[in-house]
């Protein structure tokens, strides 16, 4: 099956995690689409298919004789889509022989044009795959899923010698839950890829390192008659935390390796305020200075006011996985040979985010990051063409085959 049919028909399965559930999968709509990716992977031949109880599918190809010591490569993409727009009902747009131009997107009237978004460009004379404006298209991560499956039927049906390779789709990667009950062990990889990321030609082997921080402010309400010298506002208060920050490192003010304090969420009355941050940055020393700003604002604002009123709660998230891979480069070099033999020209990206990969390398699965050809995730710009995918695909069994 040509790889963009595979695409259309998985983007077909709604699949969109749930950021307030605790289950894992944290949406049951999930299952559908690991159910039917591992009938389908039976059907091409590959052994050991599974779906376990949350969600996980496994499965691998066997090594072809003489090749049985050759250390076990892995691949994963993610089943779900992102909670942040409708991923149900998704209607594709297919423009044959793109010209470059805008593009009406047919249930809005939207236009994705190459002023908002230039790279659309770099894509004339493809054809092009868009949404129609209601919804987001899935192509994070649907099209790291269908290129995977289809580089598996490929290299089965043509009977190319190759080592054992690992295959996993995933949930709730969306979520930051995509690794929670991952199975090392069934997994079987030594090395393993995830095939998540955008543009042609990308590969990343660094990520943000990653944490969350809640502020809980309590203030101290009197009748604002008589508050001279006695009230806290809490509301004021979160204002005048946030302004202890550095205005300069937000997400829209920020790029490359340049981190950032995010804030994702407020609310705030007299009596209580909350502040949701989320902190980001490639440099582990500064990562840690950002949360360390965080407690000492909090610090100077207590003692100002006399009392804690300001408590800040830090958790982790994830960590940069460079690290982890700059032992194997070796990774990073055959995946640059792939990306270039299936036509692409290979650029490396520090990626402003995280992916599984972080979590499993340091579970000690090194795990750099492949493009799938998309753009514009998240959201009803969404956009991939055909051609991107295609290459994509070759450079996936390059990589299961012939570039060790």
């Amino acid at each position: 099956m040509p790889v963009a049919d595979r695409f259309l028909k998985y983007v077909a399965v709604p699949t969109t995690s749930d950021p307030t559930s605790e289950s894992s999968p944290s949406s049951p709509v999930q299952f559908k689409l690991a159910n039917l990716l591992a009938d389908e992977l039976r059907i091409l031949g590959l052994s050991d298919v599974f779906v376990d109880d949350a969600c996980y599918v496994y499965a691998n190809i066997p090594a072809t004789p003489g090749l049985e010591d050759v250390a076990p490569l892995g691949f994963i993409a993610h089943m779900d889509t992102s909670p942040d727009a409708r991923g149900e009902d998704i209607r594709p747009q297919i423009i044959q022989n793109y010209s470059g131009g805008d593009v009406v997107l047919s249930g809005t009237g939207d236009i994705l044009s190459p002023k908002a978004f230039p790279t659309l460009k770099s894509l004339t004379g493809m054809t092009l795959i868009t949404t129609d404006g209601t919804t987001l298209l899935g192509a994070d991560d649907k099209a790291g899923v269908a290129e995977i499956i289809t580089a598996c039927e490929h290299i089965l049906a043509d009977k190319r010698p190759h080592g054992k390779i690992c295959v996993a789709f995933t949930p709730d990667e969306e979520i930051g839950a995509g690794v929670d009950h991952f199975d090392l062990e069934r997994f079987g990889a030594k090395f393993a890829y995830t095939v998540d990321g955008g543009q042609e030609g990308e590969l990343a082997f660094e990520t943000f390192n990653a944490a969350s921080a809640t502020i809980d402010i309590t203030g101290l309400s009197v009748h604002p008659g008589s508050s001279k010298d006695t009230m806290v506002n809490a509301a004021l208060l979160a204002m005048e935390f946030n302004a202890m920050l550095p205005a300069g490192d937000i997400p829209r003010l920020t790029e490359g390796y340049e981190g950032f304090f995010h804030l994702t969420e407020m609310s705030g009355s007299i009596e209580h305020a909350t502040l949701s941050y989320i902190i980001r940055d490639h440099d582990h020393a500064i990562f840690e200075a950002r949360k360390a700003a965080m407690l000492h604002a909090a610090k100077v604002l207590n003692e100002k006011y006399g009392q804690a009123f300001v408590n800040v709660t830090l958790k982790d998230s994830y960590y940069n996985m460079r690290e982890k891979i700059e032992p194997y480069m070796f990774l990073v070099e055959n995946a640059q040979k792939a990306i270039e033999k299936a036509g692409m020209t290979p650029f490396i990206k520090a990626v402003r985010g995280g992916t599984d990969g972080c979590r499993l390398s340091y579970m000690g699965l090194p795990t750099p990051n492949l493009c799938t050809g998309g753009f514009a995730f998240h959201g009803r710009f969404e956009h991939i063409a055909v051609e991107s995918m295609e290459r994509c695909t070759r450079m996936i069994e390059l990589l299961m085959c012939d570039i060790r």
